[in-house]
């Protein structure tokens, strides 16, 4: 799964549905979220980009959606934010939410 930065991101997420994945390498909850995250790309295949996000690495990032506590999954369409879930998302709701902006 691509990991954005500065400089990538505003170009990723300005078409279609995309899944951003706040996270941090040290962080147990986000380690577990990975593995739903690439069954959810899997299942959603091309209707669906799914990235991620080192808070770490991308401070400015993290300050300018006001992420606070990770992991933290934007949901946007066509550059919007559309929806913010923090914390583990589990993968059915993850999906069905997901789904319901295709």
């Amino acid at each position: 799964m691509q990991i954005l930065n500065n400089k990538t991101f505003d170009n990723a997420i300005k078409e279609g549905i995309v899944v951003v994945d706040f996270f941090a390498t040290w962080c147990g909850p986000c380690r577990m979220m990975a593995p739903i995250l690439e069954d959810l790309q899997e299942e959603l295949g091309d209707n669906v980009k799914i990235y991620k996000v080192d808070v770490d690495e991308s401070e400015a990032l993290a300050r300018k959606f006001g992420i606070m506590s990770i992991p933290t999954i934007i949901i946007f369409e066509n550059g919007q934010v559309r929806q913010k879930h923090i914390g583990l998302w589990q993968h059915d709701d993850a999906l069905d939410t997901i789904k319901s902006y295709l």
